[in-house]
């Protein structure tokens, strides 16, 4: 693709989606995801609560009671997906 972009002198695109990545949607081609630890109610919390269900609850009431650092320059995880 990057290929193909550069042949055509294109060096940025500007694209939509309809896709909403939250709890019910059934992940078709990952495993699992590294991230950090998001606020509450962010689009990314719902990534993660789509991908291991309500255990999210578990993981992050662990990492406050830790001192996990949060947002973009805080600690992250590995996160396996429910299947």
């Amino acid at each position: 693709l990057l290929d193909h972009l550069e042949s055509k002198g294109i060096s940025s695109l500007a694209l939509q989606t309809q896709l909403m990545i939250r709890p019910g949607y059934s992940m078709k081609s990952t495993q699992g995801i590294i991230t950090n630890f998001h606020q509450p109610g962010s689009t990314l919390l719902l990534l993660v609560s789509a991908g291991i269900g309500e255990s999210w609850k578990e993981v992050y009431t662990h990492a406050m009671a830790n001192d996990y650092r949060f947002l973009s320059y805080g600690d992250s995880s590995l996160l396996y997906f429910n299947r």
